[in-house]
């Protein structure tokens, strides 16, 4: 069995990316991003890349790769393409895969499938990532809470941005979920930067083992 994290948000564009190229290159392990929507910029796996400066054979394919900067679903039918949720598995490699979702749990993959069912099948611990601004503890929250109902295991969360102490505690306490670290805003993205942020942020016994 494929051993690792999946990591997902509680919204889009919140950082979780960047947690993930942080992660993988902690583990030393390979990075997934299942689908890929909105390929004229830079896409997750670019980006992975470039910060971790990882093998390329560390950074795995997508299964698909749509135009469109958008659910999934919307996405998917703007390209004329049918996404086949049973194609959606997860690659057998040595060591651990670090998969990254798109936007939060309840986008949709097609119009009968969201992203947590999918998550859900793949049967592997689940790092919520979350802002720690206005509103961080309702999404985070409801999040956890859409994770519990499906029987998923929670392995912890991570907060993205400034430190906001009571947020934190609140949501850990209520979501009665482990708090792992926070990665902060940082001034320079890359390789050593996000080392650094994950030695001073984060217990690699946390991780690892």
């Amino acid at each position: 069995m494929t051993a690792g994290f999946i990591v997902t948000g509680t919204d889009t564009g919140i950082g979780k990316t960047a947690f993930s190229a942080m992660l993988t290159q902690a583990l030393n392990g390979s990075y997934f991003k299942p689908i890929q929507a909105g390929l004229e910029e830079e896409t997750d796996k670019e980006a992975v890349s470039r910060l971790t400066g990882l093998p390329g054979s560390k950074i795995l394919p997508e299964t698909y790769r749509l135009n469109t900067p958008a659910s999934p679903h919307v996405s998917a039918e703007i390209d004329g393409i049918e996404i086949d949720v049973e194609r959606l598995v997860l690659p057998e490699i040595e060591g651990p895969l670090i998969v990254e979702g798109a936007g939060g749990l309840l986008v949709p993959v097609t119009r009968e499938t969201l992203y947590i069912d999918v998550f859900a099948s793949w049967s592997l611990p689940v790092i919520l990532c979350a802002r720690t601004a206005l509103g961080a503890i309702n999404h985070a929250l409801l999040s956890l809470e859409a994770l519990k109902s499906r029987g998923m295991t929670i392995h912890g969360i991570v907060f993205i941005g400034d430190s906001v102490p009571d947020t934190e505690r609140t949501i850990c306490e209520m979501g009665n979920v482990r708090r792992l670290g926070r990665l902060p805003r940082l001034a320079a993205l890359n390789s050593a930067s996000l080392a650094e942020t994950f030695s001073q942020n984060f217990r690699s016994s946390d991780f690892f083992g």
